[in-house]
Order: structure tokens, then sequence, then C-alpha cells
């Protein structure tokens, strides 16, 4: 290879390829050979827009034979929202909350709504003109709203997470924490294997969190977070079979979080093209990796969140749903008759129960005990402590989490 096929010029060349439309293929297959050479030209030029991360793609909207796109430099969305630093007196741009409403939600606007957010941050709309008109369809959309989240940085205000970290990784040999992470990565797809099987969605996305993964659902609403949650179960319970029966370190012993909140969500560039999977980082992050570090071995810690969520209800429109944590588990334990028929290990599951522990009453029931969590920070947050029994029909029942009782003489930790 010659010196100047690794210039500037170059690299962009190499980087002009992306397969983006492929992966995408279950929607791109509904639309003809034209529609489709279109939006494979439309996706090229917001490639070269994107120019390696220099720039992000903020919102489209169509306009006669093309686009109109929004591209600002990717560090500009932080200063539309700073304090000038030459003199502090001076207002913002514009506020925080408008560029979040910007990166939230679907990103394609009307003229006149695109007209006003260009004026307002100073930035001329971009036309992309195409080889034919777009067509307006649903799937040609959604196609485009895909490919303008990926050349972007979006946000979701309530994004359910679940972060699984292998107790004691740091102890362990560099070849012990191979094993230990390729073994958790089976549990993920063994249990991702099992909830298809029975026809319960989940789109999970993971990135690593060194000890661990994190693990959500691209899928929004209500049903999406708690497929997540029982998505956990079966992790931790594929997990717990694969223990019973190791000999050597090759299995991980873990302890697991729970929570809703805010995040980001952006894709980092692999090579020359942004990846196709996404990461996401914010709030819920955050709480999540301080949560983990009070988090015995084995125990399963829910956090303590208030969280609007979509909710469809039967063919009619989606409803917004306020939930809390207490309120989101008694759904999640609602809807285990998703997962009858499930196996584990050769053995017909009879019955799941997921709850929030505490203590027992005098009428007998029991309440639900709130744990205060301070973290090396000194901050303090709240989060509750959780249990999911699988019962089997021969085979011994899997008991995981942590019973309350035991908490008690530890609590100083939290």
């Amino acid at each position: 290879m010659e010196l100047d096929d690794l210039s500037q010029s170059g690299i962009r060349r190499v980087a002009d390829y992306s397969p983006y439309l492929d992966q995408i293929a279950g929607l791109a297959s509904e639309m003809g050979l034209q529609q489709r050479s279109n939006l494979v030209q439309l996706e090229k030029c917001l490639h070269a827009e994107w120019s390696l991360g220099q720039n992000s793609i903020l919102s489209w909207c169509p306009l006669d034979q093309g686009i109109l796109v929004l591209i600002v430099p990717h560090y500009a969305i932080a200063e539309y929202t700073a304090v000038p630093a030459a003199d502090p007196t001076m207002p913002q741009k514009v506020s925080a909350r408008f560029i979040t409403e910007l990166i939230s939600g679907e990103r394609q606007l009307t003229l006149t709504q695109m007209q006003k957010v260009a004026r307002l941050i100073d930035v001329e709309p971009k036309y992309i003109q195409l080889r034919q008109p777009l067509s307006g369809n649903d799937v040609e959309s959604q196609i485009i709203e895909k490919m303008i989240r990926r050349y972007g940085i979006n946000y979701v205000a309530s994004r359910a997470v679940t972060l699984f970290d292998i107790v004691g990784f740091g102890l362990l040999t560099p070849f012990e924490q191979m094993t230990q992470l390729n073994s958790l990565s089976y549990s993920l797809n063994a249990a991702h294997a099992k909830m298809l099987e029975l026809d319960v969605g989940i789109n999970f996305a993971r990135s690593s969190s060194g000890d661990g993964f994190y693990i959500w659902n691209r899928d929004h609403g209500i049903d999406a977070n708690v497929n997540l949650y029982h998505f956990m179960h079966l992790v931790l319970a594929d997990n717990a079979i694969a223990r019973s029966k190791a000999i050597a370190k090759s299995v991980p012993r873990l302890r697991a979080c729970f929570h809703v909140g805010s995040c980001y969500e952006f894709h980092q560039a692999e090579g020359l093209n942004p990846t196709m999977h996404n990461f996401i980082v914010g709030d819920v992050t955050i709480e999540l990796a301080r949560m983990i570090e009070a988090a015995y071995p084995g125990q399963i810690l829910v956090g303590d969140f208030m969280a609007d969520l979509s909710d469809q209800i039967r063919d009619e429109a989606d409803t917004t749903v306020n939930l809390d944590a207490v309120r989101f588990l008694q759904r999640a334990q609602n809807h285990l008759g998703n997962l009858s028929g499930l196996e584990l290990s050769g053995e017909r599951v009879t019955a799941i129960k997921c709850y929030l522990t505490g203590e027992k009453l005098d009428n007998g029931e029991f309440n639900i005990r709130r744990l205060s969590i301070r973290d090396k920070h000194g901050l303090t947050r709240t989060a509750y402590n959780a249990k999911i029994n699988i019962y089997r029909d021969t085979a011994k029942p899997i008991l995981l989490g942590i019973e309350d009782r035991k908490l008690r003489v530890a609590v100083k930790r939290y």
C-alpha cells in the first residue's frame, strides 16, 4: 500500500461503504428497488456529513426531491446550553430543556419547525438531493429515523437497565476472567433464546462495565421494561444452574441491579463507521454503578425509581403511565404468565414469584423495606432488596437473591 492511500481523502473513500441498509433488511425488504436505491444514496450522504464523528445530525424533514438535515459539530450540543465564558451575565443560546426535547423521540420535523430550530441554534439546514422524492410511507420514514439516530445523540427519559456484576472479578487470573465473562455471555444468549421460544419479545443490547455488562431492551414502554426484568431472572437462573454443575472457577458468582432512569444513547465509531449497536450513559447507569458497589454476592437490588412509561392498551394508542418501583414489580409479577411453558435444565417451570423483601408483620404479611445506600462520594440513595423464586416439576427450586432476614445482620453497610 502506498503512503498516498492513507491520506485523509483515501480514508474517507474507504469509509464510504456502509452496510447499514443491509442490517435493517427486514424493513427495507418491504420497499421497491428504487426506494431502496434512494435510501442507499441518502445513507452515503449522511455518512459523509457525519465526517468520521466530527458532526452530529439533529433533525430532518422531507423537501422537494430530497431532505433537509440539521448538522452541528459534535461538541456544539453542550455549548448551546453553556453560559458564555467571556461574559457569565450573558444568557444561554437555548435552554437545556429545548436541546433535550430536540434529541428525544422522533427526529422528523415539519419545514416550519426546521426553520425555527435552525434560527434558534444559528445553523443553516443542509439540503440533500436524492434520486427521487421520498414516498412518505411509514416504513421509509422508520428507516430514515434509524439512520438519523445512528449519526446523532439520542436522549431517553425512562430507560430500564440491568447491571450484572461478577463478584471478585479483579482477584481472578486473566484466564479466569475471560472464562467467566464468556460464561455470563452464554447465560445472556441462553436467556434470550428461551424468551424468543416463548414469543416474548426482547431486543436486548449490552455494553461492558469491565466486571460485567449493562443490559437494556432497545424497545420502549412498560412491557419492554417488564420483559427486561424477566430476562434478568432467566440470566440469573441459567447462571445458578451452571454454578451448581461447575468444578473450576469457570462460572461467575453474580450480583445484579435493576433501575429505570434517563440516559443518552449514541453509536461509537468502530473503525471508520459508527457501530450498528448503540451505547448508553446517563443517570440510570450512574445509579446502577453506585448501587452495585453496595450489593452483596448473590443479591439483587432494584432502584427507587418513578418513571413515565408508555403503555399500549390492546389496539388503542399509547398512553403514559407513571410507575414507581413497587408498582412496577407488581406489574412484573402479574405478567409472569408470559413465561408459561418455560423449561430450565430440562425441567418444566411450574411457578415464578418475584417480589421486594421486607419484615414480617404481626398479621403474617410482609412490608417492603427501603434500603439506604451511601456511596463512596458520601451521597445517599434508596433501593429495594429483590427475590426471585423459580419452582420446577421435580427439581429443586431456584432461589435467587438474598432473604431480608439475612440482610439485617449486615444492614450497616447500607
